[in-house]
């Protein structure tokens, strides 16, 4: 075989390799990387698609809830991991809640400033990787929304749940939300090449974008594994979730130091089902 093709067939080969279950972590270039980083504020802020975050109707009776389920008002004290451009530390400060936000993405803690700054609201937001973070602060109640739990492996989620043991004041609460078996079983593997996939997402320039989706039954993980190439090389994102049952979820969260209080639907309280493809779930820490 010659050697342009024998070099061709070993990288095609490497772009379908389906690695071992969280083999590698990319979320930090994601999130870091300027032209993506700013793409995602875009989605964060486009109310027509639940995508990097849900659509304004459902944010507002999810902050409906919050308030009422925790009694959030002056003085109470938030975290807010991967708070993104603040769509629930704003309206939750405007309730008079002391709010911290944690987020990777310089993009959108600046407009989460902005908005701050505009409204009058002191909101402190962190620029930082939340496996990373730590603070003196001790707060009453830990939110981490949109599933980001699920981008974890197994060692990453002890050492957060250690964290948020840490954090919270003696009987805090923790809610957050993760995808479950229903949503696992309802995933198919694939593989596709698509033209500057996600319109442009990606790269500002042309590029070809590998999307090979591949599924861990033994370990109830997906991944999406994202080969983008363009005229200055490759590289490679993996998005990686898994999935969880009540006992299994359950079962991390008691092993963390956290008793469990109650399962939802999702983060605006709607009653948990099992044809649920995703749950949140509220813990307080012992």
């Amino acid at each position: 075989m010659a050697t342009n093709e024998h070099y061709l067939f070993t990288t095609l080969e490497e772009i379908c390799r389906k690695p071992e279950p969280f083999e590698r972590y990319t979320a930090p270039e994601l999130w870091t990387n300027q032209h993506t980083s700013h793409r995602m504020l875009q989605y964060h802020l486009d109310d027509t698609v639940d995508a990097a975050s849900r659509r304004r109707p459902f944010i507002a009776r999810s902050v409906a809830w919050l308030v009422e389920r925790f009694k959030v008002g002056t003085g109470f004290s938030i975290a807010d991991f991967g708070c993104g451009p603040g769509l629930y530390a704003t309206p939750l400060a405007e309730r008079g809640a002391s709010v911290t936000g944690i987020d990777f993405s310089g993009n959108s803690l600046r407009y989460a400033r902005e908005v701050a700054a505009e409204k009058g609201l002191r909101i402190e937001y962190v620029e930082a990787n939340y496996l990373d973070f730590d603070t003196d602060k001790r707060f009453d109640l830990i939110i981490m929304i949109m599933c980001d739990y699920c981008a974890l492996s197994p060692e990453q989620r002890n050492l957060l749940l250690s964290s948020f043991l840490r954090f919270l004041k003696p009987g805090g609460k923790l809610l957050f939300d993760v995808y479950t078996l229903r949503g696992f079983e309802e995933r198919r593997e694939s593989a596709q090449l698509a033209f500057n996939h996600l319109d442009g997402f990606w790269s500002p320039n042309d590029y070809y974008c590998f999307v090979n989706q591949f599924k861990y039954d033994d370990v109830k993980v997906a991944l999406d594994k994202y080969t983008i190439v363009d005229e200055s090389g490759l590289r490679v994102v993996y998005n990686w979730l898994q999935y969880f049952s009540p006992e299994s979820l359950s079962g991390e969260l008691t092993a963390g130091g956290f008793a469990v209080d109650d399962f939802y639907a999702n983060v605006a309280g709607d009653s948990f089902t099992e044809t649920c493809t995703e749950m949140a779930v509220v813990a307080t820490a012992r």
